[in-house]
């Protein structure tokens, strides 16, 4: 059974410390692959600041290349909007019986989780590989059995402050994977 680490967002863009946090998932826990899967609407986002769907999905197969244990699932753009981790969860192990799935998220997701629409259940059948964050200690639920803080270094680069910097003219490009950075720069998206 493959063990697959999925990584959520709306890669509004995709940066290097998602690329980071990818592959130490890969190299230094015990997830035979990662997915980034591109959710078209966060239910904790304005949909208005979003890039297009497929924009959003061809920067994320421009980030990861041919890295063979990367993947992108557009999956969550065929399921009920907004996108619930829990729905998309039992799409995945429906379509693919053959994997096991599990979350990767930051400390401060981690806070919020028993907040997420049926949490005790995914808690219950899938392992949640935390990363560090600053100012976040990962709440009450750092020390279950299912939940695995990572030694993951902790970057503090933001989507949000890359589309300010990229709107007031600041050169970002050393922020994002070099393909992902022309495709922006040539479709002056952000500005």
């Amino acid at each position: 059974m493959t063990k697959v680490g999925l990584y959520f967002g709306t890669f509004n863009p995709i940066h290097v410390g998602h690329c980071i946090i990818a592959q130490y998932m890969l190299e230094f826990t015990d997830l035979d692959e990662v997915w980034f899967v591109v959710t078209p609407h966060n239910p904790h986002k304005k949909k208005s600041t979003l890039l297009d769907d497929r924009q959003r999905l061809h920067m994320v197969n421009l980030a990861i290349g041919e890295h063979y244990k990367l993947r992108v699932s557009d999956v969550e753009f065929g399921l009920p909007q907004p996108s619930y981790t829990a729905t998309t969860l039992a799409y995945l192990e429906e379509s693919h019986p053959d994997h096991s799935f599990h979350l990767i998220m930051g400390e401060d997701n981690l806070e919020s989780f028993p907040r997420w629409l049926n949490h005790e259940a995914i808690l219950e059948e899938h392992d949640l590989y935390v990363y560090p964050r600053i100012n976040s200690d990962g709440g009450q639920l750092k020390d279950h059995p299912k939940v695995h803080i990572t030694g993951a270094p902790i970057i503090e680069i933001a989507s949000t402050d890359i589309r300010q910097a990229i709107k007031e003219g600041k050169d970002v490009s050393f922020m994002l994977p070099e393909a992902v950075w022309t495709y922006i720069d040539q479709e002056l998206f952000y500005r």
